[in-house]
């Protein structure tokens, strides 16, 4: 039996359990949430859990806005829990749905979202947001004013409607994009210019090379965010969630510049992740060694980008700066959308009440400006809200001038000025087989033997072609 019937039939099994033992058929509709006619009740003990990768840093800040929510809602009790990082969310909650005892809440990207789905158990919530039920006890309604939804960045809420039925399934945390670092000093040394678009991109390295022949001009941590970027910054087609999802990546303008990119590789211009073998932060920061001038990286990492203290007066090697990822077409601005976003999952055993007492602090979290701008100043993320900037706290913070907050806070702005650049991929049951595809067939075609033109050609037309049959399997 061929590996590929084997990864069909063990997909197949794993669904049916999950389906099998939530009772849930793979045709039902959506879990479009009924809000009760009696509403919230303020007098039920209500117990909900919250599952998420935050490390200890941020879990001061998550517990102290528990308590802050505790003053509205002291019914409500929370418990949260880090399952580590995003692999392990991910795993961890499928294993939950399939035994029925997965969190009230979870920190989701919206692969993971359509994974869940699979057994139906995630919550939708547009008659949540839609409801303008009294909270008793509080001067607040249950779904979201019309202030609180335009004060979303829109691209960030509409992560949300990623899903193909028009139906919102998650609200924004907080979210990160990529950026790119560079060694300013060698920069400024040189009299480089920091490339705003790919043809100046390899216009530099070029340069780079010249002056630094044993480096790495430019390293890049995600291989397939790069490929699902220049799709979209291109308009070549990546995939859909039409008709249960589509495909759409195995064209010729996607195969022409994987070509090209092949061609900067041989000719020693960049190196990603998996070829280097470990984060390109660790080439960018390097100051002794081979090392890379320019790092595309998450703007949640930057912590990871700042050069070895390695001084006498305890300044860094080199100042780092920071600037957007280039672009292909300047009337076609692209960068991507990380970070997590919540959902509301529920079970057999889940009631009306517990799903009330999650959307409520799901509502809080995502609204609360404060939560926002203390949150982003201890992670780096970028808040969702538009109005955090106006926090007198986080608008000093925004303004710092040196050092690591500095950089980090740079980040966030860089991200906060390119609010309408982002996209987000379509997530369907699939949609991380083909992001982890696509990655893998980038990584065939910048390292594969090829001795001549028509064999690049091959060997990069089975690269595609294999991937899409992984994804289709």
């Amino acid at each position: 039996m061929s590996k590929k019937i084997i990864a069909v039939l063990l997909s197949l099994v794993m669904v049916m359990g999950i389906l099998a033992l939530t009772g849930c058929n793979a045709n039902n509709s959506n879990n479009a949430f009924a809000v009760p006619e009696t509403g919230f009740n303020p007098d039920e003990v209500v117990e909900i859990t919250f599952t998420h990768t935050m490390g200890a840093k941020l879990q001061e800040v998550l517990n102290t806005y528990i308590a802050e929510f505790n003053k509205l809602y002291p019914n409500i009790h929370i418990t949260h829990q880090s399952a580590g990082g995003w692999g392990d969310i991910n795993g961890q909650i499928n294993t939950e749905i399939a035994g029925g005892n997965q969190p009230n809440i979870a920190y989701c990207y919206p692969d993971h979202v359509a994974m869940y789905n699979i057994a139906k158990s995630v919550v939708t919530l547009d008659n949540l947001i839609a409801s303008d039920m009294a909270i008793p006890g509080t001067e607040e309604i249950l779904g979201l004013t019309d202030a609180q939804k335009a004060d979303f960045i829109e691209s960030y809420y509409n992560e949300g409607l990623a899903y193909g039925d028009g139906l919102m399934y998650t609200m924004p945390l907080n979210k990160s994009t990529e950026v790119l670092y560079y060694d300013k000093d060698f920069f400024t040394e040189n009299n480089l210019t920091v490339p705003t678009t790919w043809e100046e991109m390899w216009e530099t390295c070029e340069k780079i090379l010249a002056i630094d022949p044993d480096c790495y001009p430019l390293g890049y941590d995600a291989e397939d965010n790069w490929f699902i970027t220049l799709c979209e910054q291109m308009e070549t087609g990546y995939t859909s969630a039409e008709n249960g999802g589509e495909y759409l990546f195995n064209n010729d303008a996607n195969k022409a510049f994987v070509k090209e990119l092949r061609e900067y590789y041989q000719k020693g211009y960049f190196t990603t992740q998996e070829l280097y073998g470990s984060y390109t932060s660790n080439l960018f920061v390097e100051t002794t060694d081979t090392r890379c001038y320019m790092c595309i990286g998450s703007s949640g990492g930057a912590s990871y980008q700042m050069s070895n203290n390695d001084t006498a007066d305890g300044t860094f090697a080199f100042e780092v700066g920071v600037a957007p990822i280039p672009q292909y077409n300047a009337e076609n601005r692209k960068v991507i959308s990380q970070g997590p976003s919540l959902c509301i999952l529920q079970g057999a055993s889940t009631t009306d009440q517990q799903i009330l007492a999650s959307w409520l602090f799901v509502k809080f979290l995502c609204t609360n400006v404060d939560f926002q701008a203390e949150f982003s100043m201890a992670s780096g993320y970028m808040p969702v809200l538009k109005s955090v900037t106006e926090n007198e706290n986080y608008a000093n913070w925004l303004a710092k001038g040196n050092g690591y907050e500095y950089l980090v806070a740079k980040c966030v702005q860089i991200g906060i000025d390119g609010r309408d650049n982002y996209f987000v991929s379509p997530a369907f049951n699939g949609s991380s087989t083909a992001r982890t595809q696509v990655g893998a067939l980038l990584l065939k075609c910048l390292s594969g033997e090829a001795a001549d033109d028509a064999a690049v050609d091959a060997l990069i037309n089975t690269a595609f072609q294999d991937a899409i049959d992984e994804c289709e399997y």
